[in-house]
């Protein structure tokens, strides 16, 4: 009996799906090993346990995580378009565009919608302008609690005029 031959000897796999998916070689792709995926997963358990102390703590207003949750749909939706548009080689969504809904709010959404549609996760660029967005996105709702949460402000101040 002959032994099953290894993957070295096997030669080059088909493309799982078919001669409709496999694409031209470009060597231009800015392409790299994504990051582990707890590495993200991680970055948005902390956040959630963050807002949810936050939010049973009373320190940050309920519209806020609403916010989040909102943008974070929207995000969500947006990456499962353009997932589905790259598949089919249609058009598609600008970067910026999906870097606009990260920086409103919407990354923990963005976040999960790259771990289950393995989309945009192993273009560098795109991953360090994704992750900045997320370092301004909770330096600007870090900057909002404070201001909330000033004592100078919060007696007649903003949180009145908000409804916190």
């Amino acid at each position: 009996m002959r032994p099953e031959p290894t993957a070295a000897r096997r030669g080059p796999r088909p493309s799982p799906r078919g001669d409709r998916g496999a694409r031209p070689s470009r060597p231009d792709r800015d392409l790299s090993r994504p990051l582990p995926p707890g590495l993200s997963w991680g970055a948005l358990a902390a956040f959630a346990t963050a807002l949810t102390l936050g939010l049973l703590l009373d320190v940050l207003p309920w519209w806020l995580a609403a916010w989040y949750g909102a943008a974070s749909l929207v995000a969500f939706a947006a990456y499962g378009i353009d997932k589905a548009a790259a598949r089919r080689d249609a058009s598609r969504m600008p970067e910026q565009t999906l870097h606009l809904i990260d920086v409103a709010g919407g990354w923990p959404g963005a976040l999960v919608a790259q771990q289950l549609f393995r989309h945009k996760t192993r273009k560098r660029t795109f991953r360090r302008a994704f992750w900045l967005t997320v370092v301004v996105n909770l330096a600007l709702a870090a900057g909002l609690v404070a201001l909330l949460g000033s004592p100078d402000l919060v007696a007649g101040g903003v949180t009145d005029r908000l409804g916190g």
